[in-house]
């Protein structure tokens, strides 16, 4: 009977989690009510309510949305943490990040624009408050990179200096 409820108990205390296999590939739109790992390839839009996981070889061309976002492959496509956001040494991205915390490794590669903090929280809340299900999130990300002034300082002071 001890058994019985130390079986319960691990399994109450372990969250879900889909794993996606290194021999998958997969075009489509996926949603996971937990958690999600992805240790093969996926093509389009992963949303979960718990934690996105992108292991060490997985390569993703999707716009990810999660609570937690762990990026140990390559990613190409935006990503939206609602909590925290982490880039592991590994990890290779190219698009959009908006999360209320990043936390990158050294070594990690990451090209595109970032909203990070207090004012992401806000922009996430409103958007996902308007939010339709069937848009993507690539549409918010636009929406959201045009109310944020992206240029950098030195930017201005070059166009400044041309226009004198």
């Amino acid at each position: 009977m001890s058994n019985q409820s130390n079986q319960q108990s691990t399994q109450q205390s372990s969250p879900e989690m889909t794993v996606i296999g290194t021999d998958t590939r997969i075009k489509g739109e996926m949603f996971f009510e937990k958690s999600a790992k992805i240790l093969g390839g996926f093509e389009g839009k992963i949303t979960a309510q718990g934690e996105v996981q992108i292991a060490n070889g997985a390569q993703c061309n999707a716009a990810i949305e999660a609570q937690s976002v762990i990026v140990d492959g390559q990613v190409t496509g935006p990503i939206i943490a609602l909590g925290q956001l982490t880039l592991t040494a590994n990890a290779q991205v190219q698009g959009d990040l908006t999360a209320a915390t990043l936390v990158v490794a050294q070594g990690a590669s990451f090209v595109g624009h970032c909203n990070v903090g207090p004012a992401a929280q806000e922009l996430m809340n409103t958007n996902q408050s308007s939010m339709n299900t069937t848009q993507e999130p690539k549409n918010n990300m636009t929406n959201m990179t045009n109310k944020v002034d992206l240029t950098p300082p030195w930017a201005n002071q070059t166009q400044e200096a041309q226009s004198a």
